[in-house]
């Protein structure tokens, strides 16, 4: 854990905001909408919270990260690019032939990337994998995984869920990106997830329901949990608005997979900088 304030951390999100914009504006693909939506607590992770080095992305005793909505790996793409584990200018390239930064994280391909992603419901089983191979080696990583809320509609979750359980894993920390929306509309029209902060708890998690965008709520959060000594698996819901930090991308289903054109671009930029609420 690194000692970083709120207010660089509340910077960093606008600097993954503006570079996973920057990424889907020169491809002129990719999924824009929960890419904002999950910038806060990526910055938190990658910036703060995770024990990680971007000089050796293979070290044995790094903690792990699971994008297991891989389709918004631009804000992931951003997060290593800050971080020094590819240079900078590798943004201009999603989704290019030969990049690292394909449209769905590879393990292969782009360093920092610990398990490939993208299939919608199998994310979970992988950080369990790797949670309990940490137990097993008697390692001190932890493993944290990012869901969305329309994946949470995948039976693998649910059962991945229990062996997390089962197994004790109090090294796993797994975060529910709630914007309430999917690529078909709401995910209550499309198949309603009901309460998933009390159905994580159901299953036997340790579980909270937080701001999304609270950079305060995010660090206040995770430093409790890292205290905690009880033997369970942690289940964070955050509360997000998809295409968050973007007026005309807010609480918009249209905005799940489309690259802005220039002047949405550009107008896109504006907004992010500014910080806007």
């Amino acid at each position: 854990m690194k000692d970083v304030s709120i207010e660089e951390l509340k910077q960093k999100a606008i600097e993954l905001r503006s570079t996973a914009l920057t990424m889907i504006h020169e491809a002129q693909s990719g999924h824009p909408g929960g890419s904002l939506s999950a910038a806060d607590v990526v910055a938190a992770l990658y910036f703060k919270e995770m024990n990680i080095d971007p000089n050796n992305p293979q070290w044995e005793d790094r903690d792990r990260f699971v994008l297991s909505k891989g389709h918004v790996c631009p804000i992931q793409y951003s997060a290593l690019a800050l971080r020094g584990y590819v240079p900078y200018d590798t943004i201009y390239t999603l989704r290019k032939y030969g990049s690292p930064f394909q449209g769905h994280p590879d393990m292969k391909r782009c360093p920092g990337i610990d398990i490939s992603t993208g299939s919608l419901g199998q994310g979970l089983s992988c950080a369990v994998g790797m949670a309990l191979g940490g137990k097993r080696d008697s390692k001190n990583y932890r493993v944290f995984a990012m869901l969305g809320d329309g994946e949470c509609q995948e039976g693998q979750i649910w059962e991945a869920a229990q062996s997390a359980v089962k197994y004790q894993l109090d090294n796993l920390v797994v975060f529910v990106d709630d914007n309430g929306l999917q690529i078909d509309g709401t995910t209550e029209e499309i198949m309603p997830n009901q309460d998933l902060e009390k159905k994580f708890q159901a299953f036997g998690f340790e579980t909270r329901r937080i701001n999304g965008h609270s950079m305060e709520e995010i660090v206040e959060t995770l430093d409790d949990i890292r205290e905690a000594n009880n033997a369970k698996p942690k289940c964070i819901v955050l509360n997000t608005v998809k295409g968050k930090g973007v007026s005309f991308m807010e609480h918009s289903v249209s905005w799940h997979g489309v690259a802005p054109n220039d002047v949405e671009f550009f107008n896109a930029l504006e907004e992010v900088a500014g910080g806007l609420k």
